[in-house]
């Protein structure tokens, strides 16, 4: 497969969000032992996502190959709180199939130009240790650690680790990526 065999799409299509939660569920469960708890939280927070998706302060990224979504990365600026916690960038993954392609880098740059588009103060996210190429892929693009923490929000212990990203609007100095 190579990037041209691809389609990023912005919005949501029918079947996205089951299949962005089908994806989170099983590489999670595989790769780290997540279980029902994980897939039910991603289940029922892109579920409400969707409900108040609003264009204005939130874009999804699909990645599709035949019609069959294969990757996702989520903008979410409508969250409580927003306007002061900045964009929340949410559920990226890749099929292991289409890593190593660009994708990553393609979805974060869209994502990256809608915040700063929208001037939000800082882009976050919210992950844990040992995601090592996901963390290279942040840090490329300007985000920094700010934060860790044991926790269980994931459904079993993690090392949570909260990245930031200032946006435009806080450093008023063009990015280049």
């Amino acid at each position: 497969m190579s990037a041209q065999d691809v389609e990023i799409v912005a919005g949501y299509r029918p079947g996205a969000l089951g299949r962005l939660v089908e994806m989170h569920g099983a590489y999670y469960a595989r790769e780290w032992g997540f279980g029902a708890f994980f897939e039910a939280k991603v289940a029922a927070e892109s579920a409400a996502y969707f409900q108040r998706y609003d264009t204005r302060t939130d874009c999804a990224w699909f990645v599709f190959r035949d019609s069959k979504v294969i990757g996702s990365m989520i903008i979410d600026g409508g969250e409580a709180g927003a306007a002061e916690a900045g964009g929340h960038l949410r559920w990226f993954i890749l099929d292991d199939g289409c890593r190593g392609l660009g994708l990553g880098n393609d979805l974060m740059r869209r994502a990256l130009e809608f915040c700063d588009a929208r001037a939000f103060s800082r882009i976050y996210l919210t992950t844990f240790a040992g995601l090592d190429a996901a963390r290279a892929l942040y840090e490329r693009h300007g985000f920094c650690l700010t934060g860790e923490k044991q926790d269980q929000t994931w459904g079993r212990d993690v090392t949570e680790q909260r990245f930031e990203r200032p946006g435009l609007a806080s450093s008023g100095a063009p990015r280049n990526m």
